[in-house]
Formats: structure tokens, C-alpha cells, sequence
């Protein structure tokens, strides 16, 4: 696959990303003060635009980076599972990594090819930017918070991964050495088992991207493209289930991070809250009736 068709891809799964968007908006009537708040931001600039949105990156990523310090107590507990649950998993890294080595045989090769470059970083930026640049032009303040999002979340989780890898060390499975061996601070491609690259990226712009819809059936199906590069990374030999397991879960941590940092942010609230009709039953003396309270 050529850079030009992967650069129409791009835009293609940008144009329907904001096609979907708009199906799946609801009309809703906003109270005045919302109103007034996208009144104030129809009116700023692109640049302004541009100017908010690289200061919300810079601290997304920061918030990504700290949010640790603002853990409670469930927060540590769930991070005790994950940490448990991946140790568990060592136990069947060299099983499972022949299991996925002799399926990855019968695999298509164009899904080997897509699910690699999903996860790279040339094809990562050029679709999380695409959608940025596509809420930036409309205006849109959905879209224009996603790209935001898949911005700063690939770049929490990418300059992670990469720092990680040196550090741990860890054998690929092609080096054939086994799931333990280790070689700190190595700068050998081969000893960048941990964590995976591609399961961070792949599946930090799916779960961001997942995040906007409230249809299961296409959130599943956004989470299951998200993790075609990770179980691809299985079946060419090149991570440890562990390692695939573990980008996941980061990948997951660091989104609902700035996600919930985003949340915040003036710029970026919604104001998507229905006024529901509340029905209630009345009986009385001689009467009977449903009343509805706006």
C-alpha cells in the first residue's frame, strides 16, 4: 500500500467519521446560558480555535501524565487488578504465542497490511489531525474536541511506549530468548517488546472515537477494528500477549484521563441535556389520568 492510498484512506474514514457524528447527534432545545457560551465561540477566530485547542493538548497530556497523584482508593484498586491479571498472564505468554504464530498462516494478507499500519504512527496522526482539521473547517464542536482528544491521547501514549521500551527491554518473540528475557536500556528493535506500540496507538484512537457514540453495536464495532493491530502484532510474532494486554489497558487509562480533563474545558461542553416530560399517574375522587411535567 502506497503512501497516497493510505493518505485517502485517511480521509475517507475521516469523512465518514463526520458523517456518523451527525446521524448520531439528537436535537435537543439548550437552555439560555448554553446558548450564550456557543454564541462566544462562534465568534472567536481559527486561530484562537487553533491556540485552545494546542493549549488543551499540552494538558491533556500533562493531566495523563499526573493523574496517578489524584488516584483513591478504587482507582488503586483497579490498577492492582490490571497489574495482577497481566502478571497472571505470563504464565501463558509462550502458549499463546504459538497459538497466534500458526493462525496468523491462514490470515489475508490485506489484513495484515491494514492491521499493521493502523498502528503505526504516520497513519495514527493523519487520521486523529484529519478529524481535528475536519471539526476546526465546520466548526464543529464534537468532531473539533474528538481530534483533540485523539491528539493528545496519542501522544500521552506514544511518547509512554517509547520511553517504555527502552527501559524494560524486553525480547521479542522472534529473538526466540522466551518472555523473560530481558535487556535494559537496549536500543535493539528487537528487545522493544514492552509495551506494544501499535496496541497504544491502534486502540487509543478506537476507544476515543468509540467514546462519542452511545449505540453499543457501534461502539463494538469500533472497539473490534481498534483491535486488529493489537492481536496482529500476535500473530507476526513481534509482542507478548502481555504486551499486547498491558497497551490496551493504557490505552484505555489514558483516554478516559484527558477525556475527563477535556470534559472541563469550557470550549468543549456539550450541553446535550434533554428536558425529559415526566409522567405520572393521578387518581382522585371520580377522575383518572396520566399528567405530563415538562
Amino acid at each position: 500500500m502506497t503512501y497516497f492510498k493510505a493518505l485517502l484512506i485517511t480521509m475517507l474514514l475521516a469523512l465518514g467519521t463526520h458523517m456518523i457524528y451527525a446521524q448520531d447527534t439528537e436535537e435537543v432545545e439548550e437552555p439560555q446560558d448554553s446558548l450564550d457560551i456557543r454564541d462566544k465561540q462562534d465568534k472567536i477566530t481559527t486561530w484562537q480555535m487553533i491556540k485552545y485547542d494546542g493549549l488543551s493538548v499540552y494538558g491533556g497530556v500533562k493531566h495523563a501524565y499526573t493523574q496517578p497523584l489524584r488516584w483513591k482508593g478504587k482507582d488503586w484498586i483497579t490498577f492492582g487488578g490490571v497489574m495482577v491479571g497481566t502478571a497472571a498472564l505470563l504464565a501463558v505468554d509462550e502458549p499463546a504465542n504459538d497459538y497466534f504464530r500458526d493462525q496468523g498462516e491462514d490470515i489475508p494478507d490485506f489484513i495484515r497490511q491494514a492491521s499493521f499500519r493502523f498502528g503505526k504512527p504516520l497513519f495514527n496522526y493523519g487520521l486523529t489531525t484529519s478529524i481535528y482539521a475536519m471539526g476546526l473547517l465546520t466548526k464543529n464542536k464534537k468532531i473539533r474536541k474528538t481530534g483533540v482528544l485523539l491528539i493528545a491521547s496519542a501522544t500521552a501514549g506514544g511518547l509512554l511506549q517509547t520511553f517504555s521500551k527502552t527501559l524494560v527491554g524486553r525480547a521479542r518473540p522472534l529473538t526466540e530468548e522466551g518472555n523473560l528475557s530481558f535487556r535494559f536500556w537496549s536500543s535493539e528493535a528487537g528487545y522493544h517488546s514492552f509495551p506494544s506500540g501499535h496496541a497504544i496507538l491502534a486502540f487509543t484512537t478506537a476507544y476515543a472515537i468509540g467514546k462519542q457514540f452511545t449505540n453499543p453495536y457501534l461502539k463494538g464495532g469500533i472497539y473490534a477494528i481498534g483491535l486488529l493491530s493489537p492481536v496482529s502484532r500476535l500473530w507476526e510474532e513481534a509482542h507478548w500477549l502481555t504486551d499486547v494486554v498491558l497497551g490496551v489497558a493504557i490505552s484505555v487509562v489514558i483516554v478516559d484521563g484527558i477525556d475527563n480533563y477535556l470534559n472541563k474545558k469550557e470550549q468543549y461542553v456539550l450541553h446535550r441535556k434533554k428536558n425529559k416530560v415526566r409522567w405520572n399517574l393521578r387518581l382522585g375522587a371520580g377522575q383518572i389520568g396520566v399528567v405530563g411535567r415538562f
